[in-house]
């Protein structure tokens, strides 16, 4: 097997401790000045709003070549994100990209790789959507399209990009997660069992990826008020309008609240996620941690982070071919 790289968790390894105190605005801790990624390839899903356009826009700014990709070109938000980027000199270019869609996955990456003259260096996994509602009430309709957005959207991307990121032995790549994806919250729909499922995904690729030295970060978001809040209302809004009284009927007050959600008391700032991204990527590669919790107030998933890492090091760690893996990841 080929040398391992040396990697630490989050949770438990000094050298990233002071990563979580920075992205933890509660607990006072300045934030350090910003890494230079000059040289770095960026594509991002999501780019439309929320924490795609904050990071597309950020990595621009810090040097980096960034390919923001969002669906339904032409639109509003490219216009301007694109006019943005020519008046502040941005090495920034929009792209189509539904990550719905195999062939349009595939076309973008390709783009993307053929403007940058190479693979992309970094791919940041981070459209997704929010339905709430009871589970019962989520029919098939809504449960696809979660999987497929939050999941198999992510997938697509992955597998996009790697063999590039491996013909070079270099990559990394974010998972966008969420505290709900550790921690779990009544009335959700399915929210977290995607983003459950994008942990596993993130750690079975750091895993895996090992041998190629390739890193795999989860960033574990608290709440944060961006248009998350208005496409899930939207979403959600559909369901119960077309969900059946079988199923609602056993909660009617949590389906009355369905589709009116109010993201505005949160006052975080969403730039946290950029910037935490940023400094990771500022790291030495090898030394960068397997999931950063981002979080403008508490993360309660810390403490499920570092039993998880304690019980694969203690199930898989003596085993000769996959306890190399396992322990570079979780060092």
């Amino acid at each position: 097997m080929p040398s391992i790289n040396r990697r630490t968790l989050l949770a438990g390894a000094a050298a990233t401790g002071a990563l979580a105190a920075a992205t933890t605005k509660a607990q006072g801790e300045t934030v350090p000045s910003p890494p230079d990624l000059s040289g770095q390839a960026i594509l991002i899903t999501g780019c439309s709003s929320g924490f795609g356009r904050l990071s597309a826009v950020h990595f621009a700014e810090l040097g980096a070549k960034v390919f923001a990709t969002m669906r339904n070109l032409p639109r509003a938000e490219a216009e301007e994100l694109e006019k943005l980027a020519a008046e502040k000199n941005l090495d920034l270019h929009v792209i189509e990209l539904d990550v719905l869609d195999d062939e349009m996955v595939l076309a973008a990456v390709a783009e993307a790789e053929r403007i940058n003259g190479g693979p992309m260096d970094v791919l940041v996994n981070n459209a997704g959507i929010g339905i709430t509602g009871p589970v019962e009430v989520q029919d098939m309709e809504a449960t696809k399209l979660a999987f497929d957005t939050n999941v198999f959207g992510y997938h697509r991307l992955v597998r996009a990009v790697l063999p590039g990121m491996r013909s070079r032995k270099s990559g990394h790549i974010f998972s966008i997660s969420s505290q709900l994806g550790r921690v779990i919250i009544p009335y959700g729909g399915h929210y977290s069992a995607t983003k459950f499922a994008v942990e596993a995904m993130g750690e079975q690729l750091a895993y895996e990826l090992v041998p190629h030295n390739i890193e795999v970060t989860v960033i574990e978001p608290g709440g944060y008020p961006t248009k998350v809040w208005v496409n899930r209302n939207r979403y959600s809004g559909e369901l119960k309008d077309r969900a059946d009284g079988v199923h609602t009927s056993g909660y009617p007050q949590v389906v009355a609240r369905m589709g009116q959600e109010d993201g505005s008391g949160r006052s975080a700032d969403p730039m946290d996620v950029p910037r935490a991204m940023a400094r990771v990527l500022a790291m030495p590669a090898g030394t960068r941690p397997v999931r950063v919790p981002v979080s403008g107030g508490s993360i309660p998933q810390a403490a499920i982070n570092e039993v998880c890492a304690r019980t694969q090091v203690d199930w898989l760690g003596g085993s000769p071919f996959l306890g190399p893996l396992v322990k570079a990841v979780h060092d």
